[in-house]
């Protein structure tokens, strides 16, 4: 059976592709899951259709995304994380990313925890550089400050 994929799907191909595939296949995972469209004139104009309007979509994500980039990376942005220390000014525990995201979210920046990426342990009092990835081609550069708790 031929079929055109609304997605793209890794074993078989990329989104608007008319693949061929087994019957039982396509009747019983592909469309009714809406991976794919029997292959056929109306369902390609319906596809179209489909792809101008994701393409919007995914160029309005890319703009926010840049915006959000662009607003975090500004010196006035970075954020402040007070820290109980020891000896030689090593951290009791380490700087975790939902420490960060939360710091983030008291700046009104709404970032997911798993989209900041730290390159190795924060357990050091100093000045650190963490990337967030707000989209597949952006992200931002924030830098954090782990001080000395006050006790």
């Amino acid at each position: 059976m031929k079929v055109i994929l609304r997605q793209n799907i890794e074993s078989l191909g990329n989104m608007g592709e008319v693949v061929s595939v087994k019957d039982g296949y396509a009747r019983n995972y592909l469309l009714p899951r809406g991976m794919a469209y029997v292959a056929s004139k109306g369902n390609v104009r319906v596809l179209d259709q489909e792809r101008r309007s994701l393409q919007v979509k995914l160029n309005r994500e890319l703009k926010k995304a840049a915006d959000i980039a662009t607003e975090l990376e500004k010196h006035e942005n970075a954020i402040t994380i007070a820290m109980q220390v020891g000896e030689e000014d090593k951290l009791f525990g380490s700087v975790t990313k939902e420490m960060i995201a939360e710091k983030l979210a008291e700046k009104g920046f709404s970032i997911d925890k798993r989209k900041i990426e730290i390159d190795e342990p924060i357990k050091v009092l100093g000045i650190y550089t963490v990337s967030a990835k707000l989209h597949t081609e952006v992200s931002a550069k924030i830098k954090v400050w782990v001080v000395r708790q006050e006790s």
